[in-house]
């Protein structure tokens, strides 16, 4: 059989089991939640009132049933672009317009993601102003989301085109070992991000404003103190602007690192609750997962771009995935377009492990938590969340070992010894 013919194969036996298996996933953890709405798990009966868990039952079927037509969709996209020959007519009718060269493959990068975004179109704004509006967390105004959209537009294009040009720049000038060169890039363009998104990038969608509860400026003061960890500062973000759901997080490298909370979070969280989430955040950097995760990406990145580096040298790839490659110019911006559009389709069938280290991850930065904050307020905290973001209490145990980063409720307090937990 010939290389492109079996490529084809592959290709379309791992998108149709891929999908085969998220409809099974989907629909078990619609039916797990469906059957366990009625009736509050006896661990939490004290703790969360029926309303509550059977709006995050109603509010999970609503995502899954989302989630199970945005799959569908973008499956059938993804054929479209591949087998089905979108991509190589985009390719041939910017190759009439624009000729062979660099112009015309930042072109096709370019349209390729404009597309893609306005087919995402109608299942972001269902899920902004319809699912979201539905259960009270949206707080966006159309104005809002069409000033964030633009804002994304011309940041993308501002961040997104120049390492492109550069990488595809080294595609085609640095020899046989560009793939070495380009990701040596991207891992720089990758902390330099870390160093300017805090101060920079992100200011220009939110607004931050230094802690001003003197008390809670203490706390958390002296939490950090106790764990070694050093912040550039304390700031509060307006979430609220967009979502009623809460968070807080570290953003940043080096000396750019700041704490961040959401005024939600803050509007809903007890001082000692909050520094407990803080805390466990801490966790994760004082045990070294962010690294760890880090050192990963760049390890698996050096791996695909090596991956890249082969196949974009063979013409079966292109063949093989309903694309005539240029003759004569450059292929590089396909080769990048069909191995980002390929690699996440036999890549999702080695999620699962990823999840669990991350699950591992979470039950650790818990247990830094309990031990140098207070482990009770941690878990009323985790209630608490668990609650405002409607996250269900009964989500079914193979759903949650494919997909779930965080542990589920359940789990966490009842390594925590949190009372009343099974």
């Amino acid at each position: 059989m010939q290389a492109s013919l079996l490529l084809t194969f592959a290709f379309a036996a791992a998108l149709l089991g891929g999908l085969l298996v998220r409809f099974w996933l989907s629909l078990r953890q619609a039916r797990h939640v469906a059957a366990h709405r009625a009736q509050v798990p006896p661990a939490f009966s004290a703790s969360v009132s029926l309303a509550a868990h059977q709006k995050a039952a109603d509010y999970t079927l609503a995502k899954s049933r989302l989630g199970l037509l945005e799959t569908a969709f973008g499956a059938a996209v993804l054929l479209g672009w591949t087998l089905l020959g979108g991509l190589d007519a985009l390719n041939g009718a910017l190759l009439g317009a624009l000729g062979p060269g660099l112009v015309q493959q930042l072109a096709l990068l370019a349209a390729f993601a404009l597309i893609g975004g306005l087919l995402d179109l109608p299942f972001s704004l269902y899920q902004t102003f319809v699912l979201e509006e539905r259960f009270g967390f949206n707080r966006m105004t159309p104005r809002l989301w069409v000033s964030d959209m633009l804002k994304g537009l011309v940041v993308g294009a501002a961040i997104g085109l120049p390492i492109a040009a550069l990488i595809l720049w080294l595609m085609g000038a640095a020899g046989s070992l560009w793939w070495l060169w380009a990701w040596g890039a991207w891992v720089a363009f990758n902390l330099l991000l870390l160093v300017i998104y805090p101060s920079f990038i992100a200011p220009l969608f939110n607004r931050f404003k230094p802690l001003e509860d003197e008390t809670l400026r203490e706390r958390v003061g002296a939490l950090m103190q106790r764990c070694g960890f050093a912040a550039k500062g304390l700031f509060v973000m307006d979430g609220s602007r967009r979502s009623a759901h809460g968070n807080a997080y570290f953003t940043g490298f080096g000396a750019s690192k700041r704490v961040v909370f959401f005024d939600t979070l803050l509007a809903k969280l007890s001082p000692g609750e909050v520094e407990a989430v803080l805390a466990h955040e801490l966790g994760h950097f004082k045990l070294r997962h962010i690294t760890r995760r880090m050192l990963g990406l760049f390890a698996m990145s050096l791996a695909g771009f090596a991956l890249l580096g082969w196949v974009s040298a063979q013409p079966w790839f292109y063949f093989g995935l309903g694309v005539r490659p240029n003759v004569p110019g450059p292929n590089d911006a396909l080769a990048l377009l069909l191995f980002v559009m390929v690699v996440p389709v036999f890549g999702f069938f080695v999620s699962p492990l990823f999840a669990r280290i991350s699950r591992r991850h979470e039950f650790e930065a818990d247990a830094f938590a309990a031990a140098h904050a207070n482990g009770r307020e941690l878990g009323t905290a985790l209630l608490k969340l668990h609650e405002d973001n409607a996250s269900t209490l009964t989500p079914d145990p193979v759903f949650v070992s494919f997909y779930y980063s965080h542990p589920p409720a359940a789990q966490r307090l009842a390594r925590l010894g949190f009372e009343g937990t099974a």
